[in-house]
């Protein structure tokens, strides 16, 4: 099982001297994380032309990173059907993210995100079938 470090980390260098530098919290690697996972997910949003969902993740982005993100702009969408899966993957590691550092918030979107893309797969497979 995990087990939590309980020691300050120290880096020693060559010759016996320790070098002790500001480390980042596991926080604030999780909201690092989080907040780029988040920002992969605005890039495909932004690629299937979803402006609702896409100015939501935005809003979660800016929050988290205390800027507003970079969007790409909105050219034609290649295959709907993996743009969708990618979105699909990318919430869910959104949410697993999410729930680590317990930001129920984003937890939310992430799950809605994956519903609205898991039905749009499943629609496009039935129309495919058609």
């Amino acid at each position: 099982m995990y087990e939590p470090i309980r020691t300050k980390p120290v880096v020693q260098r060559m010759g016996g001297t320790t070098v002790d530098y500001p480390h980042s919290s596991r926080g604030e690697a999780l909201g690092i994380q989080l907040a780029g996972h988040l920002a992969a997910l605005l890039a495909v949003t932004d690629e299937l032309g979803l402006d609702e969902a896409a100015a939501e993740i935005a809003a979660q982005v800016a929050r988290l990173r205390g800027t507003q993100p970079a969007r790409a702009p909105q050219g034609p969408a290649g295959d709907a059907a993996a743009l969708h899966q990618r979105a699909h993957d990318l919430a869910a590691r959104a949410l697993l993210v999410a729930a680590s550092r317990a930001d129920t918030t984003v937890a939310i979107l992430s799950a809605e995100r994956m519903d609205a893309h898991a039905a749009a797969l499943e629609s496009l497979d039935l129309a495919g079938a058609l």
